[in-house]
């Protein structure tokens, strides 16, 4: 395959904001944002937003919602205490879905246009960063960590999340074959072109098809590789998982399977980090 190139993430993103194409909404009205937070809750977090996203008292001052999509992070930030937030994205058409929810929610906000790879913003600019399946996303992971890190005043936190090779995924020449049976039972994600999910035969397909099928970069880390390379700039002080696609399935399972599913076998891992006083 070719080498997909930052121009080409954003071109894509920019033609399809987060849940454009699954939603049964307009796109950016108050309905869909409200059918986007219910699927975030319900689905990808089986229920509840996990808590331990959030910054700390100490923490809250000024965060930086990076990769901020259509605003749902942004507007929990906000909820949950953060005093200052500065909702950056590699597209256009992100920011101002972000402007409108924050207009529809009655929250201040800043917006700011931004490549994850190369911030603008100054040194220690910020007391939190959040950072929500974004930069597996782009051609330089490793580069969106150690701008994070930089841009954190020592001491500051920050809440990063990337594919995880959970034991699906590593089990994925096994199990595609009953993924098809499902398949054939109407298994898959609506819109975006991810229909046929569950017949792609290498995990990195799967991945990167889980946010459209013209989706030009999707990475999935292991534990360990993801904690090396987040060691180089954060000491990382929780690790755990979230999003297990109930809605993906042809039938309903029991929540408590789903919330099983989710924190034992999610598609994401999460990372609560702390820049080193040192740094």
């Amino acid at each position: 395959m070719q080498e997909k190139k930052i121009d080409d993430v954003r071109a894509f993103w920019e033609a399809n904001p987060l849940f454009a194409g699954e939603s049964s909404f307009p796109t950016g009205s108050r309905e869909f944002f409200e059918e986007h937070s219910f699927v975030y809750e319900q689905d990808c977090f089986a229920g509840r937003i996990d808590s331990r996203i959030f910054p700390d008292g100490s923490n809250r001052e000024k965060a930086l919602d990076l990769g901020c999509g259509p605003g749902f992070w942004t507007i929990e930030l906000a909820r949950n205490g953060v005093k200052k937030i500065i909702a950056a994205d590699l597209t256009q058409n992100a920011i101002l879905l972000t402007r409108k929810r924050a207009i529809i929610y009655g929250v201040e906000i800043e917006t700011s246009l931004q490549n994850a790879e190369r911030l603008s913003f100054e040194d220690c600019s910020f007391s939190h960063v959040n950072c929500q399946g974004v930069i597996h996303h782009t051609p330089d992971t490793e580069a969106c960590v150690r701008e994070i890190a930089r841009v954190l005043r020592p001491g500051g936190t920050a809440l990063i999340s990337v594919y995880y090779k959970n034991l699906f995924l590593r089990s994925w020449p096994i199990l595609r074959y009953a993924a098809r049976v499902l398949l054939a039972f109407g298994a898959g994600m609506k819109g975006r072109g991810r229909e046929n999910i569950y017949g792609a035969d290498d995990i990195n397909e799967i991945v990167r098809l889980y946010d459209g099928a013209r989706n030009p970069i999707g990475k999935a880390y292991s534990r360990s590789e993801f904690r090396q390379m987040l060691s180089r700039h954060f000491e990382t002080e929780d690790i755990f998982f979230h999003f297990f696609p109930a809605r993906s399935l042809p039938f309903r399972i029991p929540n408590w399977l789903h919330r099983f599913l989710d924190k034992r076998f999610g598609f994401m891992i999460f990372a609560k980090c702390r820049k080193a006083l040192s740094l």
